[in-house]
């Protein structure tokens, strides 16, 4: 997202109570996830949060420096790297390097996953936000949102190899990794699927009930799951558009987190302060099978392939805030908080 929180998130805030962090969740709930830990942080904004399964780390962009968390240890290093009012941060299959974006230069930083130092900076189209890596062509996508387009960094060669104009304003995005790439067109309600390789688009799916589509992920089954900021979770089929469920959830998500081991996708609601866990195979299928009790703000994170603990980056509020300012966040409450079974 383009913003450390949304006006319309604001908005909301304003009018709802701060929501108590949890504790731990009910024995009772499917999934047994519960808040087993905070990883406390520095004061600021924050955007999306990744995984490194090589190195086992959870990376949180954080203003202008990348959070680095040892899974294992629970130890952060809060200055890894340094970056431009950042957004994403990719870590490459394959190799020794991260990809980050950041608006406030309007690049896609290249960074050594070593020790953080920034091995080079690409200019990007404008509004560098989230990104996406791409297997098939092991090209990092960037979403600038403000300006409708992709751009396409190889982070190997270290440069961008070309811009895709898709129009609107585009939220996050995911690749199938059979060369499309599906992304969230916010201002138009629709997902847009896009050919890399011919550097088109080819349709956009519109979504009847979802406004202001924000988190995306690609899934098993030839689905998307698109995240709504009218509080919903649209689940397509990838290759027509037919809506295959639709949900109601907590206000105001920003990521879908897919776990792919254990075929489940976690959405995050910063108003209510709630993940939602959707079943994607067994005879819950494409139902959300339970919800779990997090902290107000939480909207975006990651989850950990091997352990299945969720980590979801979030602060405590100050309200209410003055007319027509959005609320800031209280000094020394930045966490990261750890869910686990």
């Amino acid at each position: 997202m383009s913003r450390p929180l949304s006006l319309c998130l604001a908005v909301a805030l304003l009018a709802a109570p701060l929501a108590s962090p949890a504790i731990a969740a009910d024995p009772a709930h499917p999934t047994g996830l519960h808040v087993v830990g905070r990883i406390p942080g520095p004061d600021g904004g924050w955007d999306y949060a990744s995984f490194d399964p090589v190195r086992r780390r959870v990376y949180v962009t954080h203003s202008d420096v990348v959070i680095a968390i040892d899974a294992d240890s629970g130890k952060a290093n809060v200055a890894f790297a340094k970056g431009a009012h950042l957004h994403a941060a990719v870590p490459v299959p394959g190799t020794d390097v991260i990809v980050t974006t950041n608006s406030g230069d309007n690049s896609a930083k290249i960074i050594s996953a070593k020790d953080g130092h920034e091995l080079a900076s690409i200019p990007t189209a404008a509004d560098a936000d989230g990104a996406s890596y791409d297997p098939k062509s092991g090209l990092v996508v960037v979403i600038c949102g403000d300006v409708g387009a992709l751009t396409l960094i190889d982070p190997r060669a270290m440069k961008a190899v070309a811009t895709i104009t898709v129009g609107d304003h585009l939220e996050f995005g995911a690749a199938d990794g059979h060369g499309l790439f599906y992304v969230n067109v916010e201002d138009k309600n629709q997902v847009a699927v896009v050919d890399l390789a011919a550097q088109a688009v080819l349709r956009r799916y519109d979504l009847p009930g979802c406004k202001r589509p924000t988190g995306l992920a690609y899934v098993a089954g030839d689905r998307v799951i698109s995240a709504c900021g009218n509080g919903g979770v649209d689940i397509l089929d990838a290759a027509s558009g037919r809506v295959i469920a639709s949900f109601t959830i907590g206000g105001f998500p920003d990521a879908v987190i897919y776990d792919r081991e254990r075929k489940l996708a976690f959405v995050p609601s910063a108003l209510g302060g709630t993940l939602s866990a959707i079943a994607l195979d067994g005879p819950a299928n494409n139902t959300i099978v339970d919800t779990i009790p997090t902290q107000m703000g939480a909207r975006t994170g990651a989850v950990d392939p091997k352990t299945g603990r969720v980590y979801l980056p979030t602060a405590e509020y100050n309200l209410p805030a003055p007319a027509g300012q959005r609320p800031t966040t209280k000094p020394g409450t930045f966490v990261v908080l750890v869910l686990d079974r």
